[in-house]
Formats: structure tokens, C-alpha cells, sequence
């Protein structure tokens, strides 16, 4: 008997796949493992292709209270990664249902205004980048469900953090500069109070201090070309000798560094060895290229995702930081004999 051209409903499925219409709802709110078999939670996704079912999600929101939004909270946009970290978290929320609002924090840090009437009301959840922390309190995302990203995990606001192993990619740059043969070393440090960047200092110290005879020194520089291409000028030009090999917090720090090596009559990497950190496009359109860390902004965004998804459904996050890889390209070399 053919059906009528009514919508059909979870009732319909339910009868089509002998099973209740709370096991459909499990099954097609992904949320039936360990709840249904494999082969019930089939037969129910395959009555719905056959009957064209399609879940109500606007009705199924007011049902919850939820609108199924996440609001996802970075610096400003001033580079692409923080794009590939909203590309890979949309990316995870589709595949749920959900929709990602990207907030980006004035200036890349400082209180922002609340992009919504109630934030509260209107969001399901938040993941921040903790570089943009202090948005939090201007939206009162810090009382939604919350997953901050490259987070202290022993003192953060929210619920879960996702973290890249950045401790393991200053590892990887100083072993290799100190495989090299290089003892002098300059940081260009990021002049932002994160602990992202606290990481970077404490490990770059560490490392270094384990081998006799290296020496540290530090400049603190804004995330801007010519910010770096200051710090670098001011600090190569302090009396004394010259270190061999600047290590940045950041590949467009790396770049304001190479214009300031040029500009005292230097080069990279004869005179001094330059390392980044994020491999940006930006790493390759510079000459030499960069010697640089790559960091997998997508999976960062993805996994971000998949953690508030959990803390929504009331699951543990799995743990473990996000692996990250040195790129070796020409801006590193063993030092001069000078």
C-alpha cells in the first residue's frame, strides 16, 4: 500500500524497524552505542533512508532548550590559522548537527562586547582559545559548557582542554639548532600573557640549560612584522656577542626577524639561524624558507570540537596532546666559526 505524501515520523520508523521510538531517537541522535546493537541501530538508520525521514531539528531544539551552537572564541584573524581551526571544528559540528559562530576578541586579546542579547540563552556551548580568555567574561561563556584550547589543564575555566604539544615543538628546535652546533641563542618571545607562550619560554630554557656553555637571551616583541622587526634590531644591536640562532614564537615574528637581520647587513642563515612556529603560508613565501614547527590548525579545531561534544553528552574527553612536527627547510645552518 503506498504511503501518503505526510511526512513522515519517528513513529513510522520505529514500526518499519521493530523497535520503539526511543531507540530511534538514540540511533539518529548518535548517542546508541552501549544502548542498542549494531545491528538494531542499522536497521533503524536504513527505515529512515527507506521511508526519507528526516529528524525535526527546530522542533527538537525547542523540545531541549537548545539551539545546537557552539561559539567559538580566537584573537583576531590576523592569521590563517585560527581559520583552520574554525574549518575543522565546523567541520566535526556538522557531522552533529551543530552550527559553529565564529567570535574573534578585539585586538586578539582584552574584554569583548556580547555578540548576542543573552549568550546564555542563544549558545549550548563555547571552545576559546586561551588568548582570547578574557573575552570569556564579557560573554559569560565561562558559565556555559565550556573547552578551552591551548590551556593550562591544571588551572583552566573549562570543562576539557585540547592542547597542541608545543612543549615537544620547542624541543624539536632546540635539539636540531643545538645539533647544529649553535650555543647562542636569541628568543623572540610574544608579548602576550598566555600560557601557550609561558610553555615556549620554560621549555626553550630547559633544553637549553641542559647543554654547557649555551647562553639565552630574550626580546619580547607583538605579533606584528614590525613589532619583531624592532625587538630584533634592538636586541642584535646590544654590545656584545652576537648570537647564532633566533628561535620565534610564531612564523610572522620570524619574518619581522628576517628584515631586521637584512637591515644590519647580515643573512640568514650564514650569519644567523632563524626557526618559526606554526608553519603559515607565510613560511614558504619567505626567502630562505623558514625552519618552522607545523602545527595541525584543522585537527586543533576538530578536536576542540569532539571534546564539547563529550562534555555536552557527559563523557570524558580523551586526553592526550595533539603531536606537532618540525619542518627543516634553509633558514637553519651550522653557525659561523666567528
Amino acid at each position: 500500500m503506498a504511503r501518503s505524501s505526510t511526512r513522515p515520523t519517528s513513529r513510522d520508523v520505529a514500526q518499519a524497524a521493530g523497535v520503539s521510538q526511543a531507540a530511534v531517537s538514540l540511533v539518529l541522535g548518535d548517542k546508541w552505542r552501549g544502548r542498542v546493537s549494531e545491528t538494531t541501530a542499522e536497521r533503524v538508520r536504513e527505515a529512515a533512508r527507506d521511508l526519507g525521514y528526516r529528524p525535526n531539528l527546530a522542533a527538537r531544539n525547542l523540545r531541549l532548550g537548545h539551539t545546537r551552537t557552539v561559539l567559538l572564541v580566537v584573537p583576531a584573524l590576523t592569521t590563517e590559522f585560527f581559520a583552520g581551526v574554525y574549518t575543522g571544528a565546523a567541520r566535526v559540528a556538522a557531522d552533529h548537527g551543530f552550527g559553529v559562530v565564529l567570535y574573534p576578541s578585539p585586538e586578539g586579546i582584552g574584554p569583548a562586547r556580547d555578540p548576542f542579547a543573552s549568550s546564555q540563552a542563544a549558545l549550548d556551548g563555547v571552545i576559546a582559545s586561551s588568548m582570547a580568555a578574557d573575552a570569556l567574561t564579557a560573554i559569560r561563556g565561562d558559565q556555559l559548557p565550556l573547552v578551552m584550547l591551548d590551556s593550562d589543564p591544571s588551572g583552566s575555566l573549562g570543562a576539557a582542554t585540547v592542547n597542541l604539544d608545543i612543549a615537544d615543538g620547542i624541543r624539536q628546535v632546540a635539539t636540531h639548532l643545538l645539533d647544529l652546533g649553535h650555543r647562542r641563542f636569541l628568543h623572540l618571545a610574544a608579548d602576550i600573557p598566555s600560557w601557550t607562550f609561558e610553555v615556549r619560554a620554560r621549555e626553550l630554557a630547559a633544553q637549553l640549560h641542559t647543554v654547557p656553555g649555551t647562553t639565552l637571551r630574550t626580546a619580547h616583541a607583538p605579533i606584528s612584522i614590525d613589532g619583531a622587526l624592532t625587538a630584533t634590531e634592538a636586541a642584535l644591536a646590544t654590545p656584545g656577542l652576537r648570537p647564532t640562532a633566533l628561535i620565534c614564537d610564531d612564523d610572522k615574528l620570524a619574518a619581522g626577524a628576517y628584515k631586521a637581520v637584512r637591515r644590519l647587513g647580515l643573512r640568514v642563515p650564514d650569519d644567523i639561524s632563524v626557526t618559526g612556529l606554526d608553519d603559515l603560508a607565510l613560511a614558504t613565501a619567505i626567502d630562505p624558507e623558514l625552519t618552522t614547527v607545523r602545527l595541525d590548525a584543522e585537527l586543533f579545531g576538530e578536536r576542540g570540537m569532539e571534546a564539547l561534544l563529550a562534555v555536552l553528552e557527559g563523557r570524558t574527553p580523551p586526553a592526550g596532546d595533539i603531536p606537532v612536527k618540525l619542518v627543516v627547510r634553509g633558514s637553519t645552518a651550522p653557525p659561523n666559526a666567528s
